[in-house]
Parts: structure tokens; sequence; C-alpha cells
């Protein structure tokens, strides 16, 4: 197992432009009631830079480990996400959830199938169901099917990266910890922007929302580092 001190001396310098790029959204914070390009630019570049930092380690890294792949893949439909987003109050926000959907399927197969750990999966199958009934009174025509299955693709993400997590032996690695880190958030975030939206405004929505996002996205994008040692357990398995 790699260490923790050891990734953040090797990795921490390629996130760099991921941090910077945060900063400078969180400093221009332009305005949601004024979409533009501009702001679609600015909400996309830290994304853009965790592209990036997969892509610093190699095309042969990419060609041998296909969990590193999937999560890059899983970036672009997220920056997708991101830009319909932008334009959400003008007819965009299902094609914004629809890209978000591609990303948590292709996470999912990202983080595999071994181990099954039904126990994560019926706390993460807990939490789907507990948020679609706080949201279900709210919701309304095709929202009511696009949300419910929105959850049931997010909430199948996060039983899969929770799945790595077995503190009873060493079968799991720090990336193992930081994809179900990153998968728990990416649910806050998204459980804040559908209460915020369809329930009842929430104070500081937005602050609350991309934190979470970009602190998920980031550790989801890490956890493609040491996917190769993943892989080659469950080839072992």
């Amino acid at each position: 197992m790699v260490s923790p001190v050891t990734v953040v001396k090797s990795e921490g310098p390629k996130l760099l432009p991921f941090f910077k790029a945060t900063c400078v959204y969180f400093i221009l914070w332009l305005p949601t009631s004024h979409p533009s390009w501009l702001s679609a630019l600015v909400k996309c570049l830290p994304i853009l830079c965790l592209w990036a930092f997969i892509l610093a380690h190699g095309a042969c890294f990419l060609r041998t480990h296909s969990g590193a792949r999937k999560i890059l893949a899983g970036l672009v439909f997220s920056t997708l996400g991101d830009a319909f987003l932008i334009w959400q109050d003008q007819g965009y926000f299902t094609h914004g959830l629809l890209m978000f959907a591609v990303t948590h399927v292709l996470y999912s197969s990202a983080f595999g199938m071994k181990p099954l750990n039904l126990q994560a999966g019926m706390v993460a199958g807990s939490i789907s169901v507990l948020s679609y009934i706080l949201l279900y009174p709210y919701l309304c025509g095709p929202f009511t099917y696009l949300v419910g299955g929105y959850i049931a693709v997010i909430g199948f993400m996060g039983w899969r990266a929770m799945a790595g997590i077995q503190l009873t032996n060493d079968l799991w690695t720090w990336t193992h910890m930081s994809a179900c880190l990153g998968a728990g958030l990416f649910m806050v975030s998204d459980l804040t922007i559908a209460v915020d939206k369809f329930c009842f405004p929430l104070p500081y929505s937005r602050v609350l929302v991309m934190a979470t996002y970009y602190a998920a996205q980031m550790l989801i994008a890490l956890s493609a580092v040491d996917h190769q040692d993943g892989e080659e357990s469950r080839r072992r398995g």
C-alpha cells in the first residue's frame, strides 16, 4: 500500500493547477443570473485541470489501466454537465442531469464490482431512499422519474466507492478511501442542489455545492492514480 505522504509528495505538484483554478472560481464568483461562456469556462476550469492531472501520468498509464480511463471519461462528461447547468434556467437542467448520470455510470465501472460488500450497498441504498423520500413531495412531471433515476445511479456509484473500504483487513488502499470520500461529497453536493432547486432555498447553497463538488472530483481523480493496484488485486482475487 502506498503511503499517503508519498502520494502527497508525488501527486501534490500535479494538482496545483486545480487548486489555483478553484481559487479563481471563488474569487471571481461570477453571478449565476447572467450565464455566459466566461462563467462556463471559469466553472469548468478546475475539472479541466483534473483532466490534465490524469493525462500527466502518461499515455502508457491510461492504456494499461482501464479504471483511470473511465474516471477521465467521467470528468469529460462532468465538464459537459457543468456547462449545461450554467444555462439551466434556459432549459438545460435535464441535459446537465443526464451528463452527470453518465459520469456516475463511468465512475461505478471504474470502481468495479469486487468486493461486493453488501453492507456498503445497504448504507448507500438507505441514503438514496431517504433522499428521494425527502424530495418526492416537491417533484412533479418528468422530474419525479428523472430525479429518482439519478438518485439510483449516484447511489450505486456511492456503493461501489464505499465497497472498497474493508477495515477488518488490508485489502484496501488509501485510494479506496479517497474514492469513498469523493463519492460521499458528490452525494452531498447533488442533494444540496436538489433541495435548493426543488424544495426550498438554502443559505449559502452555492458555496456548499461547489466546495463539496470540487473536493469530490479531486478525490475521485486522485483515486485513479493507484488504480493499477486495485486492478492487480482484483486479478489476483
